[in-house]
């Protein structure tokens, strides 16, 4: 059984979704061999993981924001009443 490569990781969502589509572009051509497809696929599909992760952080904070919001304390933090005189 072959040996799987070992990918970079991305270090952020846009270099891992350049990435990938720069994969994508170049598995479309059909001109890769079989192997290297193989392994544009694992790495493609390692891609897409990485990518699912990081939107499911940002929709994370996301929620906590708006529900911290919702009771007022995010923007009692951010804009403060001005002190009364």
């Amino acid at each position: 059984m072959a040996e799987k490569k070992k990918f970079r990781q991305p270090k952020t969502f846009e270099e891992a979704s350049q990435r990938l589509e720069a994969l994508v572009r170049i598995m479309e051509t059909g001109q890769m061999p079989l192997d290297d497809m193989i392994a544009a696929f694992e790495e493609g599909r390692a891609l897409v993981a990485f990518c699912n992760a990081k939107l499911s952080e940002v929709q994370h904070r996301v929620e906590l924001i708006k529900g911290e919001e919702a009771d007022g304390s995010i923007l009692r933090e951010r804009f403060p009443e001005p002190p009364q005189t």
